[in-house]
């Protein structure tokens, strides 16, 4: 069992370095220097930063046609809720 203060912590610092991340990789687009792989910000989204990223997505104009990011960073999402809500009991205590 997690402590609640915990689980927030963590997603907290995932949602910072998913931010980070995505806006270097914009700012590295446009200045033709090294990118964060797309398997590197899928990854972000996947373990926790999936909210803060598609926003700062959304707010810099970041990977905005690529169906991959717009509809499968929302997929994250849905399935992040649907396993929290099944497993709530289990996680937070």
């Amino acid at each position: 069992m997690w402590d609640l203060k915990i689980v927030l912590i963590y997603l907290i610092v995932i949602s910072a370095v998913s931010v980070f991340i995505t806006v270097f990789d914009k700012i590295a687009a446009k200045r033709g220097m090294y990118r964060i792989s797309e398997r590197a910000l899928l990854t972000a989204a996947a373990i926790g930063g999936s909210v803060a990223m598609y926003v700062t997505m959304l707010l810099i104009r970041h990977k905005t046609k690529h169906a991959k990011f717009m509809l499968g960073i929302p997929v994250i999402i849905v399935l992040q809720i649907l396993l929290f809500v099944f497993f709530r009991d289990k996680i937070i205590k």
